[in-house]
């Protein structure tokens, strides 16, 4: 969809941003997001998770296919992500951060997945893989660490599931449990579930303005809580059992 084209009731594709106090990335983060997908049908939704700074004025007076919903309060990156694919009228959706970090850019190289299998039932969710990160080397380094722990854990066969990149179909997503922080464990989630997952390398940007919202000591202490949670939901997954079929009778045919 064209920003300046008049939008169809029923987009395609609908970009979900968590953001909390991001004023000063939002807007020119929503411009990139419909640069990059100019010739899709998509609406752009961003959730503003209880920001003190603005976030959500700044995109006041956008394009009719800017939605903002907010918090009233912080309730976690994936609280925010859960309200904004609830609230979506696509089928498919596509999220990253609200920082910038997360280049718009890449998105189409998501789509291209989904484009060429689009009949396929099978495929729940793309994953982004950032291939050269750009953060501080103690960011880097914890976060080599925590995710060789995590794939070790949950053989979920990605070496980053902590990319905002992803994209999923909205029902595959609302069919998965939901935790806090369930956003980093989407690959594990989504195989547990039955479906594929496609990786593609992506890149990654270095912070334009703000600060992080989580220091290392805090990524730690809840990534081992939550990892063992997921560990507890992988090893208890339900497996469906068809039934034999009667074979009807004669006098029943």
């Amino acid at each position: 969809m064209s920003s300046t084209a008049t939008q169809p009731t029923a987009p395609d594709v609908a970009v979900v941003i968590p953001a909390l106090n991001e004023a000063e990335n939002i807007r020119s983060l929503a411009e990139r997001v419909d640069a990059a997908l100019a010739e899709r049908n998509f609406e752009l939704i961003v959730v503003d998770d209880g920001s003190t700074d603005g976030t959500s004025e700044q995109l006041a007076g956008g394009p009719a296919h800017w939605r903002v919903l907010r918090h009233n309060e912080p309730a976690g990156q994936s609280a925010a992500v859960h309200t904004g694919v609830r609230a979506a009228k696509a089928p498919l959706i596509v999220t990253l951060d609200g920082d910038g970090q997360n280049p718009p850019e890449e998105i189409p190289k998501l789509l291209a997945i989904w484009d060429a299998r689009a009949d396929d039932a099978q495929l729940g969710l793309v994953a982004g893989q950032r291939e050269k990160r750009i953060d501080t080397v103690s960011k880097r380094l914890a976060s080599r660490f925590a995710n060789g722990i995590r794939s070790a854990a949950l053989s979920d066969g990605t070496r980053d599931t902590g990319c905002g990149l992803k994209a999923f179909k909205r029902d595959v997503f609302l069919e998965l449990p939901y935790f806090n922080h369930m956003h980093r464990y989407l690959p594990a989630l989504a195989k547990r579930s039955g479906y594929d997952v496609d990786l593609v390398d992506v890149g990654h940007a270095a912070r334009e303005a703000g600060s992080s919202k989580y220091t290392n000591f805090q990524r730690g202490l809840v990534g081992i809580v939550d990892l063992l949670g997921v560990m507890w939901l992988l090893r208890r997954r339900k497996t469906a059992v068809l039934a034999e079929q009667d074979t009807p009778t004669e006098s029943e045919t």
